[in-house]
């Protein structure tokens, strides 16, 4: 049973610091895939802290973004809580909280740790699919032909709102990243880039870096462009871009369910590393 010193509240900016110290205790603390950090959604729609006469000891943030979509961005509780304790407090509260607010919302999660998973299918959330993890080595890169009618260069401001709708089409409203995001991720990316035809921009890709080469982090292409080698060619630029691939690899998450990348990225010759993450989504208005 909850202590009836429990209270359950927005969160406001000056929790900045004893959300902060949550989540500093990792093992308690699940957080997601996000180009934010979890304290920059402070301020922003459902974000909850529990607190014990006055101190923050766990905090849910499931804001929607994109639209209709919650996905949980931050949960984490105090090492003197249970995780059930403080879930079963905190999502109790946000599931009545998001429904009233959007009964069309859906809340999400990409999980990975046991323990979150647990808690989810516990609550009524169910498996949808699996993110899984490919990876490129120099010895496995198998080049392609480059469509001489696809032009590829920088991602530049001006782009992002043709971006934006290519990442609409490409990817549904379930799996899109909003304008905002899209400028949250050219701004941490080291190349972004975008393929343009006569008609336009028609793909685009984002990728980070990292210690042990590059990370594919978002390509995208327009439904009807699919099929004429617009991803292998953006692709093959970002292999060009990134010094090839002698001092690294190239990494790229996608959905199992997603048949047209998982195509694309064997062809060039990516591998399965085995790796997977699920994905769990909870209908707000299912019966």
């Amino acid at each position: 049973m909850i202590n009836l010193r429990l209270h359950i509240r927005r969160a406001m900016a000056q929790d900045h610091r004893q959300i902060s110290n949550l989540i500093f205790q990792e093992s308690n603390t699940h957080r997601h895939l996000d180009w934010r950090t979890a304290l920059e959604w402070i301020g922003a729609q459902n974000f909850w802290v529990l607190e014990d006469s006055g101190t923050v000891v766990a905090a849910l943030a499931c804001p929607e973004d994109p639209p209709d979509v919650a996905w949980i961005r931050l949960f984490s509780y105090h090492a003197h809580l249970s995780g059930p304790e403080a879930w079963s407090a905190l999502w109790s509260f946000a599931q009545a909280d998001i429904l009233s607010a959007n009964p069309n919302a859906q809340t999400a999660s990409i999980v990975m740790k046991q323990w979150f998973q647990s808690l989810l299918l516990e609550s009524g959330f169910e498996s949808r699919l699996n993110i899984v993890l490919l990876e490129l080595k120099s010895e496995g890169y198998i080049p392609v032909r480059i469509n001489d009618n696809i032009r590829i260069r920088p991602m530049q401001d001006s782009d992002f709102s043709e971006v934006e709708q290519v990442d609409r089409d490409a990817f549904g409203a379930f799996w899109h990243n909003t304008y905002d995001s899209l400028q949250r991720a050219r701004g941490q990316s080291f190349y972004s880039s975008v393929a343009e035809d006569q008609s336009g921009v028609i793909g685009y890709q984002i990728s980070t870096g990292n210690p042990f080469g590059a990370h594919l982090a978002r390509l995208g292409v327009r439904p009807e462009a699919q099929g004429r080698g617009v991803g292998s060619a953006l692709v093959h630029d970002l292999i060009q871009r990134a010094g090839g691939l002698q001092s690294g690899r190239l990494s790229v998450n996608t959905q199992d369910d997603n048949f047209a990348s998982l195509r694309l990225y064997e062809k060039l010759g990516f591998t399965r590393t085995g790796e997977y993450y699920p994905v769990f989504v909870h209908s707000m208005g299912a019966k």
